[in-house]
């Protein structure tokens, strides 16, 4: 008799253990300050962004590709020229951070590290533009070295 209740608590306790397997394979969370980009096996990146919180999807099927949507910094240095030809020497700090409603984009066309990718040749061009309007002796007067200039970066 006692091992006949035995045998059917382990039952139990094996069905209990493989829903609770799935149900916690069905879940996924997205911090504060992050955003998601849902990819199903059979349709490809979905064009939803999924906000911050506790969410379901199809286990093996679906797959959450998490993006932080904070703002970041990245330092650049970049050895350019002046007007006058002379060697500039200069690190360029900016703040990023992917447009939330472009993630789906993004993650097709560039990928998880949009940032590696993308940032360093665009913010390379732009400071050697700005850079190459000043001569040497301009650039040290009006940007002595930790004071920061606000760049917009074009969409």
């Amino acid at each position: 008799m006692a091992a006949k209740v035995f045998v059917s608590i382990g039952k139990f306790d094996l069905a209990l253990a493989v829903a609770g397997g799935v149900v916690n394979s069905a879940l996924y969370n997205v911090d504060a300050g992050h955003r998601a980009v849902i990819f199903d096996r059979f349709r490809g990146v979905q064009d939803i962004v999924v906000g911050e919180g506790t969410h379901f999807l199809i286990p093996w099927v679906q797959k959450p590709i998490i993006f932080d949507c904070r703002s970041r910094p990245r330092n650049v240095p970049v050895i350019t020229g002046s007007k006058d030809l002379q060697n500039v020497n200069i690190t360029l700090r900016i703040l990023f951070r992917p447009v939330a409603s472009q993630l789906p984009r993004i993650f097709t066309s560039i990928g998880e590290d949009y940032d590696e990718r993308v940032l360093p040749s665009i913010t390379t061009e732009i400071l050697k533009s700005v850079v190459a309007r000043f001569d040497a002796g301009e650039l040290i007067t009006y940007l002595p070295a930790g004071q920061s200039v606000l760049l917009q970066l074009p969409q």
